[in-house]
């Protein structure tokens, strides 16, 4: 892997905010629901619905951002973006001081960081292919997948202290000020961001909102691999949300032995991604695509044999490991095949289309499993789900795809 001043100063400023905005959203990890508990005395139905229903409707929320991004610069959307999620999640502990907070509030501040997490997340990947050039791709983007594994490691714990300390809102405060940072990283980038082309009409139209998908649709390579990601990834949360049941409940495991069964291993996402370059180097990167998409889709089904003790421990550990290592690798090669296979001028609208199924198809499966959970118990739901999670390698590209010939804009390295 290169050392970082290759990728130029440009994307040490980028990738500086993402590892500070990704270290404040994880030392508020579970701040939402402790807070709808502890400070607004919220009963199992209102908790559900701030996760399933904000992430739901913050979806809704972004879908016409997505066209209308595309033909802006992507830095002011950025920022802007950062600027979002500060205010809104600073209304909470101003809020709180008042003593005005409402559930009502939790809800919409939800669905306003979900919306801008969407539209981040699609301006973002735009702007990393104008600032590098193709072959730097992969480079960066297992930056950002070790990164965001190390913040999994560091952060909840961290956070679970301040919780302890101080209460869940202070870990909000945090939070909030991690994306004014982000915003503050991103402006010192700098350098010229070529303005997209404009459309024959500036007006945007209702056929517009669906391009994203139409394109994905379109694209035999796309295709598939929308489809595996979208249902692997749905599938994986909804049996999480039960193996927190499972865990804490039926078996009667204390919250940090839950906590430490998820920190752990998210060593295994920080191996991953510095191995994912050097893979695709010798194997080729639609080899280890698949190889890896299909080893992360073996290990989720172990789940439904953890029993009580260290030995259960133990295995929920062994397992994650397993899946989470495979999903370092896994990402950092995925999204820049799908950068590759995206032209320019459509990767706004692509990855907001990609990010909104997601976001929705997680939380209407997360539901649809605790129906699950209730009428059949959470064991047999999370076997189910690692059941169907053996059938999703069948949704990989079957055939390596070569990039899309257009010409990369010169990067700006300073």
């Amino acid at each position: 892997m290169r050392n970082g001043h290759r990728l130029g100063r440009r994307f040490g400023w980028l990738w500086g905010a993402y590892g500070t905005s990704a270290l404040g959203t994880w030392l508020a990890f579970g701040a939402f629901p402790l807070i709808a508990i502890q400070v607004l005395h919220a009963g199992p139905a209102e908790v559900a619905a701030l996760s399933a229903v904000g992430a739901a409707v913050g979806a809704a929320v972004a879908v016409p951002l997505g066209p209308w991004v595309e033909f802006r610069r992507k830095r002011p959307v950025l920022i802007g973006m950062d600027l979002v999620r500060f205010a809104a999640l600073l209304t909470i502990p101003a809020a709180f001081a008042l003593g005005v907070l409402s559930f009502v509030q939790l809800l919409l501040v939800s669905v306003v960081v979900a919306a801008a997490d969407i539209t981040f997340r699609a301006a973002s990947g735009a702007y990393l292919k104008t600032l590098l050039p193709a072959e730097d791709l992969l480079v960066a983007n297992a930056r950002f997948e070790s990164t965001s594994w190390t913040t999994t490691i560091i952060g909840p714990p961290l956070g679970g202290a301040a919780i302890g300390l101080l209460g869940p809102v202070a870990t909000v405060v945090a939070d909030a000020v991690s994306y004014l940072l982000s915003a503050l990283g991103i402006r010192a980038t700098g350098g010229q961001e070529p303005q997209p082309e404009r459309r024959e009409t500036a007006r945007m139209r209702a056929g517009d909102l669906l391009d994203g998908w139409r394109y994905i649709l379109a694209d035999p390579t796309l295709r598939p691999l929308f489809f595996n990601t979208v249902l692997f990834n749905g599938l994986v949360m909804a049996a999480d949300a039960l193996l927190a049941v499972l865990m804490l409940g039926w078996l009667g495991f204390a919250p940090w032995q839950y906590g430490l069964a998820f920190a752990v291993p998210a060593i295994g996402g920080l191996l991953g991604s510095r191995l994912a370059r050097p893979l695709v180097t010798r194997f080729g990167q639609h080899q280890v695509l698949v190889v890896a998409g299909v080893l992360r889709a073996l290990w989720p089904v172990g789940l439904a044999f953890v029993g009580p003790g260290t030995g259960g421990l133990l295995l929920v550990m062994g397992v994650e490991l397993g899946l989470i290592f495979c999903c370092g690798v896994f990402n950092p090669v995925y999204t820049t095949y799908r950068l590759e296979r995206t032209a320019t001028d459509r990767i706004t609208r692509t990855l907001s289309a990609w990010a909104v199924t997601t976001k929705a198809s997680t939380a209407l499966l997360t539901a649809a499993w605790g129906v699950l959970g209730g009428l059949l118990g959470p064991r047999t739901a999370i076997g189910l789900a690692g059941v169907l999670l053996l059938a999703t390698p069948l949704l990989l590209p079957r055939r390596a795809a070569a990039p899309l010939a257009e010409p990369e804009p010169a990067p700006n390295r300073v």
